[in-house]
């Protein structure tokens, strides 16, 4: 898979206990994003794999990722990809 980049136009705005909203300023559209999800997006800037992620991830969790964590990736990444809030570099 290839590196992904966050779309530009979206805002990013995180809150107090981590989790996140992204809004599309075009559309209106709001999308909350769990503290997990948050972590992914800030790191879609074309220069992370999807491997650095989640070893990254890895080392942010006390007890570690879970085993499934790589299928949640790809699905969460496919969200994106389908309301095109991030593009492949």
């Amino acid at each position: 898979m290839s590196n992904l980049i966050a779309n530009s136009e979206i805002v990013f705005r995180q809150e107090f206990d981590d989790w996140a909203l992204l809004f599309e300023p075009d559309t209106g559209r709001t999308y909350g994003l769990d503290p997990v999800s948050a972590f992914i997006w800030l790191r879609l800037d074309g220069n992370n794999s999807k491997e650095e992620i989640l070893s990254a991830l890895d080392k942010e969790c006390e007890e570690g990722i879970p085993k499934n964590a790589s299928l949640h990736f790809d699905e969460f990444v496919t969200d994106l990809l389908k309301y095109e809030l991030i593009r492949r570099n």
